[in-house]
């Protein structure tokens, strides 16, 4: 019989190192290194294998981005 997770339980998003470089636009060294240094969200370290929750990351992004001239932030 397969073992798997509840049914109405997905897996959140985890975005590997190299997927969250080419989404920040930046190298995966910098990833690692601003995940040491405390500066990246939803990090996850599964053995010597970084994953970054993809919620966090983009919430935190939303949160820290400047309004557009004329746009009110909420």
């Amino acid at each position: 019989m397969p073992v798997g997770p509840p049914p109405n339980l997905e897996p959140p998003d985890l975005l590997t190192a190299n997927e969250t470089a080419t989404l920040l636009r930046t190298s995966r060294k910098a990833i690692y290194a601003m995940a040491e240094r405390g500066r990246l969200p939803g990090v996850i370290r599964v053995g010597r294998r970084l994953l970054v929750r993809r919620d966090d990351l983009l919430r935190s992004l939303e949160e820290r981005r400047a309004p557009s001239p004329g746009e009110t932030r909420r």
